[in-house]
């Protein structure tokens, strides 16, 4: 299965909608509208709700309209962007999901290196335009992830260690309030709304659009993933520990424990079969890169290494096919010190004992100027961790590995529980203790964005996320 493009919905088929919203131009999907079951379904297959209306927004004053519509009938609200939501809180039952998918332009200034970029685009629409220049910010490390969503909670990606996290290169945004007020947020107007937005999520409004930095970029860069045999987990890990220790931010790393997917560039008699694999990309010359990556190269003789000079919007979306939309996902994920050999022992033993050939686990390498970024700065959490990992539970409809990969996934996050320093807040699921809602941004971080909440938001009408209620009000999450 797969998401339909905005022109497989609504257009070409738009039948009247049961209602009508006054200045509303954008395409307006209820239950008995040919496109309803293809406008409610999202990436993680596992979300199945049935919202009242879908407002298909083409532009600023559509979200608007909505906005004030939602509040005028007293509607329950959810956000939709362009990307994955593992949680399901883009889309509500009984509501109005608020779809900003349509909304996917994006305009650059190479000269002032600067990228515009609308609410609903994906990571693959800003890098197509930014490359044209040789130009890119942190993103995804999947093309279909949507830049909303990703920017409002952080944003990690393979720049980071160079470049810092996607909320450390946004200059601005334009916000619609829960009033329906459009404001615009930066460092001088409103900027504890700008502050909040770079790591709170969507809880202080919808974010139409983004400005961003830009930094040169490729269009070549050295990238690529290094495979060994699953046996050498724990030998692999403990190298791999001392090499990042010391590697320059330049170079972005994450870890994959699973079967190899079937990828462009796997061999057929390495497909499924559970391997390590660590995806490399170093955002600098590409000779300095294949000084640095000498090293971890020739670690234990690789199954297999495509490391080599690459395009980087390439790279970007060299790993979308191994996270179809459709599919069923459940995650588990923290944040981790350093790997000790006793973390390492844990990592090893739990990884492979999945069910299903598809889940996978997924550990990014942070540090750099992630860390370097003042703590309080944004609304970010927990910048001194050097992982973030994620337990990922995945199976096709109809196949039977739910429950065993679920339990797998809740098993191993157990036995990491004395390594666990925070955690990402886009990595969390829908079905998560609200505690762990303060355990992605500290207490003084997330008793300040209780108070913008507040101000912004009091009577917490955003509240299909991961939430922040209003000062003195009790977060509180949408269960998937």
């Amino acid at each position: 299965m797969t998401t339909p493009t905005t022109a497989e919905v609504g257009r070409g088929s738009r039948e009247p909608p049961v209602v009508e919203i006054d200045g509303f131009r954008g395409w307006l999907i209820s239950a008995d509208h040919a496109d309803y079951d293809l406008a409610r379904a999202i990436w993680n297959g596992a979300i199945d709700r049935r919202p009242r209306l879908i407002a298909r927004c083409i532009g600023t004053a559509d979200v608007v309209a909505a906005v004030r519509f939602a509040r005028d009938h007293d509607l329950e609200i959810a956000i939709r962007g362009g990307g994955h939501n593992v949680a399901g809180t883009a889309v509500c039952d009984d509501g109005i999901v608020i779809d900003l998918s349509a909304m996917r332009a994006v305009r650059v200034d190479p000269a002032d290196r600067r990228a515009w970029v609308q609410g609903g685009a994906l990571w693959g629409d800003v890098d197509h335009e930014t490359q044209l220049h040789g130009l890119a910010t942190t993103g995804g490390i999947v093309s279909h992830t949507g830049v909303a969503g990703l920017t409002l909670g952080g944003g990690i990606g393979w720049l980071m260690r160079k470049y810092g996290l996607t909320v450390d290169n946004l200059l601005a945004a334009e916000v619609v309030t829960a009033d329906g007020e459009l404001l615009r947020a930066s460092e001088d107007e409103h900027p504890d709304l700008f502050w909040a937005l770079r790591g709170g999520g969507g809880n202080f409004g919808v974010v139409t659009s983004f400005e961003f930095r830009l930094h040169s970029v490729g269009p070549a860069v050295l990238a690529g993933p290094i495979l060994w045999d699953a046996a050498d987990a724990g030998e692999v890990l403990r190298f791999y520990r001392d090499f990042v220790r010391d590697a320059p931010d330049e170079l972005g790393t994450v870890v994959r424990f699973g079967a190899a997917p079937p990828l462009p560039g796997i061999p057929e008699d390495l497909h499924w079969r559970p391997v390590v694999m660590v995806g490399t990309c170093y955002a600098g010359p590409i000779e300095d890169g294949e000084r640095v990556l000498r090293p971890l190269r020739a670690s234990r003789t690789p199954l297999l290494d495509l490391v080599g000079p690459t395009p980087y919007v390439g790279w970007q979306s060299s790993l979308d096919s191994a996270v179809v939309h459709g599919w069923n996902y459940y995650w588990k994920a923290t944040h981790l010190p350093e790997l000790r050999d006793d973390l390492i022992d844990v990592i090893a033993e739990h990884a492979f004992s999945c069910s299903s050939p598809r889940s996978y686990v997924a550990m990014f390498h942070l540090k750099g100027a992630v860390s370097r970024a003042a703590e309080g700065g944004t609304a970010f959490g927990n910048r001194q961790a050097s992982h973030a990992i994620t337990l990922d539970a995945v199976w096709l409809p109809g196949e039977n590995f739910g429950d065993q990969d679920t339990a797998w996934t809740r098993g191993f996050f157990a036995a990491l529980g004395r390594f666990r320093e925070g955690v990402y807040v886009n990595f969390l699921g829908g079905d998560e203790d609200p505690d762990r809602v303060r355990e992605a941004y500290g207490d003084a971080v997330y008793d300040r964005l209780a108070g913008v909440k507040a101000k912004y938001d009091p009577d917490n009408v955003f509240h299909h996320n991961q939430n922040i209620g209003p000062r003195e009000m009790k977060a509180r999450t949408v269960a998937t």
